[in-house]
């Protein structure tokens, strides 16, 4: 792919995605819907648990069990 047909592909890709874009309302999302009953917002304490620490913990937690397994595979080879 030479290099006019890249710059035309990412101008193409910003273009559309900028219509993209432009043409969501998220002023609707203040709009209430019927029957709508949100709960009540999580704390930032509790946003960081949730979307920062739980992921790290979940993946060392298999990263430690893969490891684990790796070993004890290599243990029944070599004996």
């Amino acid at each position: 792919m030479d290099k006019k047909n890249a710059l035309r592909a990412g101008a193409v890709t910003a273009g559309s995605t900028l219509m993209m874009l432009l043409m969501t309302s998220p002023a609707l999302a203040v709009t209430r819907d019927d029957g709508d009953d949100p709960g009540p917002g999580l704390s930032v304490a509790e946003t960081l648990g949730l979307y920062v620490a739980a992921p790290i913990v979940l993946f060392l937690v298999i990263a430690g069990l893969v490891m684990v397994g790796d070993k004890s595979r290599k243990a029944q080879n070599e004996g």
